[in-house]
């Protein structure tokens, strides 16, 4: 039993062999050790376990990878290896916040509601009330649809923003709070979508080198299916409305 439950960690093997000795009936020169004693020194299993080692980020890892691969299953039993060995709740909620926006995002919004709503559950309750509020997120974000699309585009504009140099802000979408901001062309030619139709307009608002670069380029997975319809949209209107800028610019000419 104590091989067991120690599940090969020889210091649990030995601590928890001297703990039932300890609490033993004790005998002339010897202890009695019976079945009884022992499960009441490990009536809590303390499973394999290493908030600061290694496992730790085996076992968190296994739950993401889990979710992501919507395995419902599996992610129920990687929460309850880490709850059930004493992880704090607000650590497994704070992962499952990020995952809702990494992995599911604009597929399914309501995802990191869940999550978030999981997380307040947890500050209010603690364990062991809030597993249940754990499990309910990890459930619905593993069978919810799956896009890295948001965090794809994060990443492509962070690169560009580490590595290219620092382009200038377009002058029609820059601030101009004195006169003389004004005189140097800030705020010129801004066009304030809502005195428009549909609420948009044709402005360019990225740097000049950067007119063509797309960063969130969404899935065809869920309700992002229908943001990237809106999207090309959007974007084909835009694509319209400055060609036909430019020739009338061209016949100005």
């Amino acid at each position: 039993m104590i091989a067991a439950y120690a599940n090969g960690d020889a210091r649990t093997a030995l601590n928890t062999l001297e703990m039932v000795v300890v609490n033993s009936e004790t005998e002339i020169r010897c202890a009695v050790v019976t079945k009884e004693i022992l499960e009441q020194c490990i009536s809590r299993k303390s499973l394999l376990y290493d908030k600061n080692g290694e496992e730790h980020y085996n076992l968190i890892s296994a739950l993401h990878k889990s979710m992501r691969n919507s395995d419902a299953d599996a992610a129920v039993y990687w929460l309850a290896r880490m709850l059930e060995a004493g992880e704090d709740p607000l650590y497994v909620a704070r992962r499952i916040v990020r995952f809702a926006s990494e992995d599911i995002g604009m597929a399914d919004s309501r995802a990191l509601q869940v999550a978030v709503a999981a997380y307040q559950a947890c500050s209010y309750l603690g364990m062991p009330e809030c597993n249940v509020h754990l499990t309910h997120a990890v459930v619905y974000c593993s069978l919810s649809p799956k896009s890295n699309a948001l965090e794809v585009a994060y990443l492509t504009a962070a690169e560009d923003a580490r590595n290219m140099i620092d382009e200038p802000v377009p002058l029609q979408i820059r601030n101009a709070p004195t006169k003389l901001m004004s005189e140097l062309g800030y705020g010129k030619d801004y066009m304030y979508a809502h005195d428009y139709e549909g609420h948009i307009t044709a402005m360019q608002c990225l740097p000049e080198s950067l007119q063509d670069r797309h960063y969130y380029n969404p899935s065809d997975q869920g309700l992002e299916k229908r943001v990237k319809e809106h999207k090309d949209s959007i974007e084909a209107w835009k694509k319209e409305q400055r060609l036909k800028e430019k020739r009338r610019q061209a016949e100005k000419k």
